[in-house]
C-alpha cells in the first residue's frame, strides 16, 4: 500500500477541493484584510498545499503498474 492510500477512498472532485480550498481561502484573505505579512505567509502556504497536492496526487492502480513495469526494465 503506497502512503497516499489512505486518499483514495476520495473521488476526483474532493481531490481538487482539497488542494484548491486552502489556497483560494489565502486568496479571499488577502483580497479582505490586505497585503500584509500575514496573507503573505497564508498565500505561500496554500500555493505549497496546492503543488504538494498536485504532485504526490495518488495515482490510479494501472498508472502505479505501469510506472512499475517502466522501473522493472531499468533494472
Amino acid at each position: 500500500m503506497y502512503p497516499a492510500g489512505i486518499f483514495e477512498s476520495q473521488g476526483a472532485h474532493s481531490h481538487l477541493v482539497s488542494a484548491v480550498a486552502p489556497f483560494a481561502a489565502a486568496l479571499i484573505l488577502r483580497l479582505l484584510l490586505g497585503k500584509s505579512r500575514l496573507t503573505t505567509w497564508l498565500v505561500s502556504l496554500g500555493t505549497m498545499w496546492f503543488v504538494i497536492n498536485v504532485l504526490l496526487a495518488p495515482y490510479s492502480l494501472e498508472a502505479q503498474h505501469e510506472m512499475e513495469s517502466l522501473w522493472a526494465r531499468f533494472r
